[in-house]
């Protein structure tokens, strides 16, 4: 596969399902929210949260590894093909996946070693 290394350093955030969704999340280029019965889960670049303390659970510090191009439905493995060789380094990963294509964020002290880890598997950063 060829991915990319997004620019932002990204951050997770969780809100009550009952939460509206806030303007902020939605103010940045690349977002992901998933609203179920048990939370509000909002990932987007960390220049993007707001800034005034009202959030109680971030997880900051994410880099975004993008998977190129458009992936078709009938494809299988691919989240496997990154997710194991990661998995198998003790890298930590929280994909989120498109219509179009998949994302791995992976926090930023391992980006390094992920890039190298998924580049020995066979796969290449653009």
């Amino acid at each position: 596969m060829k991915l990319e290394i997004l620019d932002s350093t990204f951050s997770v955030i969780k809100l009550s399902p009952t939460e509206t969704v806030p303007s902020w999340a939605t103010n940045c280029d690349v977002f992901s929210i998933t609203r179920t019965d048990e939370e509000l889960s909002i990932v987007c670049p960390s220049e993007c949260l707001s800034t005034n303390g009202e959030l109680k659970e971030v997880e900051n510090d994410w880099k975004c590894i993008k998977v190129e191009g458009i992936l078709d439905f009938g494809l299988t493995g691919i989240l496997a093909s990154l997710a194991n060789p990661l998995a198998e380094n003790k890298i930590s990963i929280f994909a989120i996946s498109t219509f179009n294509t998949d994302y791995l964020l992976v926090k930023n002290h391992s980006i390094e070693k992920a890039k190298s880890v998924l580049e020995n598997a066979g796969h290449t950063f653009i």
